[in-house]
């Protein structure tokens, strides 16, 4: 196996070939933000809050889809990046209806948590308002569009791990949604499971356990690093 030399926030790493530079970093304990990265599904790159500047290249690079390389010189922290992830975070908060006083997963959301780490205390964009439905025809589960940050958490380990691929992207631009089966609504679904792993996977309050009220909203990460673990080393067969 080939062992890459690289410079993260001029700490010298070394990292596996196959490794990406959020694989090498978090390894080495330097901290990048994410939203869509999921440990244990395919990562996409679709919050862009990861983005890093890598020395003799204009174009700032998502850490989680970059592989290493020999040499790089990367930055993860720097005003021009900081500006950048606290535009994006702004952005979310502007195009969604995020009211968080009154969100299941008030004091429990990545979303939140990523807003207090770029000391976001205002938005400086339009608000949309975009009039989103809720779907609680699930005997067990919701979801509110109105928190959905797209960051496809729940296809992915639907479709990854459950293998059931009840979730699915719809719909351009400003019109993009989460999708159960063929755009039903979530409980005349033939495909869910009712695992739950969704759930589990949301990093905000768009899909919550019914019966949660404000800030009650909990997740168990650890049911799925223990599944993405097991099928990795195929505990469960004999």
């Amino acid at each position: 196996m080939t062992v890459k030399t690289l410079t993260i926030n001029q700490q010298l790493i070394s990292a596996r070939e196959e490794e990406t530079i959020l694989q090498a970093a978090q390894e080495a304990g330097i901290h990048i933000p994410t939203l869509c990265h999921l440990q244990g599904v395919t990562d996409v790159g679709a919050c862009r809050l990861c983005l890093v500047e890598i020395a003799g290249s204009n174009k700032l690079q998502p850490a989680c889809v970059t592989k290493v390389a020999e040499g790089m010189e990367i930055q993860t922290k720097s005003d021009r990046l900081q500006k950048y992830r606290r535009m994006i975070i702004e952005m979310l908060f502007a195009e969604g209806n995020h009211i968080c006083s009154v969100c299941v997963a008030n004091g429990n959301c990545e979303l939140q948590d990523l807003a207090i780490e770029m000391a976001m205390d205002h938005v400086r964009l339009e608000y949309q308002f975009p009039n989103r439905q809720v779907d609680i025809s699930h005997d067990h589960f919701g979801i509110d569009h109105n928190r959905c940050v797209l960051c496809t958490r729940c296809v992915r380990v639907c479709d990854e791990i459950e293998g059931a691929h009840t979730w699915d992207m719809a719909g351009r631009g400003t019109n993009s949604h989460v999708i159960t089966d063929l755009n039903q609504p979530w409980g005349t679904s033939q495909t869910c499971t009712s695992c739950g792993k969704c759930v589990n996977a949301c990093p905000t309050g768009a899909i919550f356990y019914q019966g949660s009220s404000v800030g009650e909203m909990q997740r168990d990460r650890a049911k799925l690093d223990f599944l993405m673990t097991a099928r990795e080393k195929k505990q469960w067969l004999v």
